[in-house]
């Protein structure tokens, strides 16, 4: 059997007066995290605390927030040290940077050697449109720590074509950090992360970013989870563990990779295949089909 422990920070975004700040919050939640887990994973734009380290973000607006991006190196040192010391892979949720004058929202890995894998967001939320934020363009897994792993990073996992690739690209677990400003978006996020695990036969780990709003920081609502397919190997919900709502907390819970195998094999459901397996019926209908389907006003 192969079990996997799984560490999910649901952290509470602040304004920072300075990156120390910054850095002892997360070394604060990093202590109530075992040494034995194998994944850690923090939220969407948990850095956007550090905001509060401008003094002219409170009449900057969109462009006060864009400031963040000049703590890239010491957001990668301080991620890279700690999963060295730990010996720990740490998905260190996202962070804004710039690239050639575009805004990315990026999520980086790190192991004991250091940064070993990025992941663009490739589908921008309506609201980060005002960002002058640019999308990603690869979607990849990432073999890093036991098992081979994928990033579906907020409005990603609202996308379905998104974890169906990464899964066929053998993604055991898709880590789903997120930020998201009201109830109704948290729940966007978690009723879909739930239906990609069902439909991908795959764990799925969602970390939302919390946060009580201030001048310069949007509120944040969740509650984090970690989240089975609903069938025989797991209980009825689908739910391995959860946090309380809206709470600075870390939840941990251990997940069988053997399982997902079995129960795409012999469960009750056995989607992962079966979503191919009518490829003869979906290749009739757009946006399958060769030919462009027929217009309605077309007699």
């Amino acid at each position: 059997m192969k079990e996997v422990k799984i560490s999910v920070c649901q952290f509470e975004v602040k304004e920072n007066r300075s990156f120390e700040e910054f850095s002892q919050q997360v070394e604060a939640m990093l202590a109530e995290v075992p040494l034995d887990s194998d994944y850690v994973l923090f939220p969407e734009l948990f850095t956007l605390g550090l905001v509060g380290v401008f003094d002219n973000a409170y009449n900057a607006g969109i462009k006060g927030l864009k400031q963040i991006t000049e703590f890239r190196e010491e957001v990668h040192h301080l991620f890279a040290d700690l999963a060295k010391k730990r010996k720990q892979v740490i998905i260190a949720g996202s962070h804004l940077e710039e690239r050639e004058g575009n805004i990315m929202n990026v999520t980086s890995l790190f192991d004991e050697t250091g940064l070993v894998g990025r992941h663009e967001k490739t589908h921008i939320f309506p609201a980060e449109a005002g960002w002058d934020a640019k999308e990603g363009d690869t979607l990849e897994v990432f073999q890093a720590g036991p098992v081979t792993i994928g990033i579906a990073n907020c409005y990603e996992v609202e996308i379905p074509e998104i974890s169906r690739i990464l899964a066929l690209q053998g993604a055991d677990i898709i880590f789903c950090p997120s930020y998201t400003f009201t109830e109704a978006g948290f729940w966007r996020v978690r009723h879909c992360a739930q239906a990609r695990a069902i439909e991908n036969q795959v764990y799925v780990v969602h970390c939302p970013t919390i946060s009580k709003g201030s001048l310069l920081l949007p509120p944040g609502y969740g509650r984090a989870s970690i989240i089975s397919p609903c069938d025989m190997r797991w209980s009825g919900n689908g739910v391995v563990v959860e946090a309380s709502d809206n709470t600075s907390t870390v939840i941990t819970a251990s997940v069988n990779i053997d399982h997902l195998y079995e129960n795409r094999k012999i469960g009750a459901a056995t989607t992962f295949k079966d979503r191919t397996r009518r490829d003869d019926l979906y290749k009739r209908y757009e946006p399958y089909s060769r030919q462009p389907a027929p217009s309605l006003t077309e007699s």
